[in-house]
């Protein structure tokens, strides 16, 4: 891999930026919309006053060209999965196949209207059937519900079955337990939820710290969340026994399912003992991950939290004439509706897709190879020329993810995990998430999943081989960079504190 040495400014960075407010003039059109076909009314009578605009909204107006070049050259600003290799941490950016695109996009499947009747949409219910009865299986729980539009939307959904649960024994209960390599939605939605947290430390062996679990598991506490493998890659081997001293204590074992890619097919979270689990379907079930969605992260649970499940919920009665799949909403202990509509359906056809085109068999095996690239991607950074800059903080394998601290890089070489991160984006790689978990001084969370090929992994290792070599000649390359980026460093710091979130007109 040649270093990039040529500093000059990028056709990109040369390029004067504007947003599709300062494009376009008065009267340009992309587009003649038809004559109105139906009765026309007075807006008097369709909303009130008090929710309309005082005046028209300044709107851009742009023709067509100006639209498609404008977006076209934000996308080629955009580092994206197809463009290159993505090994975020926790985030499992897999390729996801342009079959199961295709699949959404049929037009039964995307001209679906959300308000259609259930007798009329009987094709769809049967795919979100078949969908959570895939999920029950991978996640070894019973009942599953769709609903939850996110990760973090399907940890808020838990935490108010937890909180149903709990109120339906008449048991109050103000506490939820989380370690300290949880993932940052986690504290978020205990707040949310309205209870406290309270932390959990993590052993020499990077597993839950049984002795302060012990200490701090009592009859306040509602729940405890946790990822398995946790964020720092590392299977906790003492799980039954964290699950054992949680139920003695009346609480409910929530599973964050970030790391699911790491176990699907190999072991279920309902045999480890938990009660709920939600899983990404935009990472382990390979919808499109980033940009802000759209995702889905449904929950399933076990059956002593099925009565609280969001509303509806899709059941299915078998007739003499076949299945008929109907939407249940006569379930009066419902923590209620979670969001409009049942959830992100093209998100459920691409996941379902999947499911069918792997199998159970290929499921587990696409666990065991992403395992499998880990341990050999932390392997090739443990050789010399790497190892003595970037250490192991725990000297086991790891699962689908592992961590490593540039502690000694910033000591021997005078520069940060930013610094190396920052590089990495001129060799057309994107970075691992770094600073993340933050009990790892100078951390960088790796994560190459299953879908990347080894010489992809070498070169990667060849990449950071080669920077570290750099900035043992010239620690400033990496603290300036990057060089061939359209943006180049920004001042985060400032960003930070004073962030500028209107656009002037």
């Amino acid at each position: 891999m040649t270093a990039v040495t040529d500093f000059t400014q990028t056709a990109q960075q040369r390029e004067v930026v504007a947003t599709i407010f300062e494009r376009g003039a008065p009267g340009r059109r992309a587009s003649q919309l038809p004559t109105l076909d139906v009765p026309a009314r007075p807006v008097d009578e369709l909303l009130p006053a008090r929710f309309r605009r005082a005046e028209p909204p300044r709107l851009p107006e742009v023709s067509e060209p100006e639209i498609v070049r404008h977006y076209v050259r934000l996308s080629k600003r955009n580092f994206d999965l197809d463009s290159g290799f993505y090994p975020l941490g926790s985030c499992t950016m897999k390729h996801n196949p342009k079959l199961h695109e295709r699949a959404a996009a049929l037009p039964g499947h995307a001209r679906l209207h959300p308000l259609q009747r259930p007798e009329r949409a009987q094709g769809a219910l049967e795919l979100m059937w078949n969908l959570q009865r895939g999920l029950a299986e991978v996640a070894g729980l019973p009942y599953v519900s769709l609903q939850p539009s996110a990760g973090s939307h399907g940890e808020l959904a838990g935490v108010l079955l937890t909180r149903a649960y709990h109120e339906d024994r008449g048991d109050a209960r103000e506490i939820i337990l989380t370690p300290d390599t949880a993932h940052g939605t986690n504290p978020a939605t205990v707040t949310m939820a309205g209870y406290r947290v309270v932390n959990v430390g993590t052993n020499a062996d990077g597993g839950v710290d049984l002795d302060d679990l012990r200490v701090k598991a009592t009859d306040r506490v509602a729940c405890l969340m946790l990822t398995n493998p946790n964020t720092l890659g590392l299977f906790d081997p003492n799980i039954t026994e964290i699950a054992r001293i949680v139920h003695e204590v009346g609480a409910t074992l929530y599973y964050d399912g970030a790391n699911l890619n790491a176990i699907m097919g190999i072991s279920r979270p309902g045999d480890m003992g938990f009660d709920i689990v939600h899983f990404n379907l935009h990472k382990s079930f390979t919808q499109p991950h980033g940009g802000g969605g759209p995702g889905a992260g449904p929950i399933a649970v076990s059956e002593r939290i099925a009565p609280y499940l969001p509303v509806p919920v899709v059941g299915r009665t078998d007739t003499e004439d076949g299945a008929v799949f109907t939407l249940d909403v006569d379930r009066p202990k419902s923590i209620g509706r979670l969001r409009g509509f049942h959830g992100n359906y093209g998100v459920f056809v691409r996941s379902y897709a999947y499911i069918c085109s792997l199998g159970g068999e290929g499921l587990r095996r696409a666990s065991e190879i992403a395992v499998l690239n880990a341990n050999y991607l932390r392997a090739l950074l443990r050789a010399p020329g790497i190892g003595e800059y970037l250490s192991t903080p725990f000297d086991r394998h790891c699962m689908h993810e592992f961590v490593v601290s540039g502690g000694p890089m910033k000591r021997a070489l005078g520069i940060r995990t930013l610094d190396l991160a920052k590089r990495m984006l001129d060799y057309g790689v994107h970075p691992p998430t770094v600073y993340f978990p933050q009990l790892i001084d100078e951390c960088l969370l790796i994560e190459p999943t299953e879908t990347e090929t080894r010489e992809t992994l070498e070169a990667f290792a060849a990449i950071i081989a080669e920077i570290l070599g750099e900035a043992g000649e010239s620690p400033e390359v990496a603290r300036n960079a990057p060089y061939t980026t359209p943006v180049r460093r920004l001042d985060e710091a400032t960003a930070a504190r004073r962030p500028i979130l209107r656009q002037p007109l």
